[in-house]
Parts: structure tokens; C-alpha cells; sequence
């Protein structure tokens, strides 16, 4: 679906363009924009890399296992169809926490093995669980802490005060956190 959306908008674009005389801006945008895409690519990756190992490490190390029996009462209420040793349960604290350090990249793999975990369960294939639904909400509004890859954005672009967004950062994630695991929790009980 949003691949039809992007293609409409690039039509758009374009149809614009030739009807206005201005095709030589859209030609000047796509070589222009591309480089800037690979340019900041090429930046981003060393970061990427840097705490996707980092997220290795300290899975190897069983720190992960721990922040998961940390967050353990939390999950155990936000996810009551789940047993308490759940194999799904480490990949969602895993995801919890590389999200929290604003490490989006770093957090899909664990999403990912989360959401086949959690499929392995399922009765209904194809059909999303409650707890799908759930961790969905939680993957998607989490709470970040540390906006590492907004902060090394604004590093790359030039800001004067890159962390200024820490706080900001930390409301806003937690508002939608807290909003949408609500609302989750509500249309759940509504509809038992």
C-alpha cells in the first residue's frame, strides 16, 4: 500500500513538473537527493553497525536475559496470554531495550524473531494474536531514552545542540507508549 502511495506522489511530481515547465528541478532534485541518500547512508552505517554489535554482545553476554527478567512483571502483565518463560518474552525485552536507546535498526531483528516466536502459537494463521497486537503497539510507540540515531542525525546535519531532543524525546515516546497500551488494553477488554 505504501508503495502505491509513493508512486502516486513521484506521478504527481512528475505530471506537475512537465505541465509547469519544471522538469529541470525534478532532475536536478533526483541526482541531488541521491547523493545526500547515499552520503548519509554511508554516515549512518558505521553508527548502525557500531550498536547492532554492541546489541550482540551484550546478548551473548546474557545481558539481555537479565533486562528480561527485569522486565518481567511488566511483560507478564502486558502480555497475559503468554506463559511466564515464554521464548518470545527475551526478544521483546531485547527489542524494549534497543528501542530505548533509540536503536531502530538494532531492534528489528529482535521484533522480528518476537513476531515469529509469538506465531508459533498461533491457531490461526495469518490472523494477528492479542499479543501480537500487543507487542506491535510496544514495538511501534516505544519508549526511547536516548534518541541515539535522531541525535547522530542532527550530528550529521550540523546542529549546535544535538541532545537538546532528549527530553522531548523521552514525553513523546512516552505519552504514545502509555496511549496506545491503553487503548490497546481497553478495545481488548471490550472485546471479551
Amino acid at each position: 500500500m505504501v508503495n502505491f502511495i509513493w508512486f502516486g506522489l513521484i506521478f504527481i511530481a512528475i505530471v506537475y513538473s512537465f505541465l509547469t515547465g519544471n522538469i529541470e528541478t525534478i532532475n536536478n532534485g533526483i541526482l541531488t537527493h541521491a547523493t545526500s541518500g547515499v552520503n548519509l547512508i554511508l554516515e549512518m552505517m558505521p553508527l548502525i553497525i557500531l550498536w547492532t554489535g554492541i546489541m550482540k554482545i551484550a546478548e551473548e553476554a546474557g545481558l539481555l536475559k537479565i533486562f528480561a527478567k527485569f522486565l518481567n512483571p511488566l511483560l507478564g502483565k502486558l502480555f497475559p496470554s503468554l506463559p511466564k518463560n515464554h521464548p518470545a518474552l527475551g526478544y521483546i525485552a531485547s527489542n524494549i531495550a534497543a528501542n530505548m536507546l533509540g536503536l531502530g535498526s538494532a531492534a528489528t531483528p529482535f521484533g522480528l524473531k518476537a513476531m515469529q516466536e509469538l506465531d508459533k502459537d498461533n491457531k490461526h494463521k495469518g490472523v494477528a494474536t492479542e499479543a501480537m497486537i500487543t507487542f506491535l503497539v510496544l514495538n511501534t510507540a516505544g519508549v526511547t531514552i536516548i534518541p541515539t540515531t535522531v541525535i547522530a542525525l542532527r550530528m550529521m546535519a550540523g546542529s549546535k545542540n544535538p541532545t537538546e531532543i532528549i527530553i522531548t524525546s523521552v514525553l513523546a515516546t512516552s505519552i504514545s507508549s502509555i496511549s496506545g497500551l491503553l487503548l490497546d488494553y481497553f478495545i481488548r477488554r471490550k472485546r471479551k
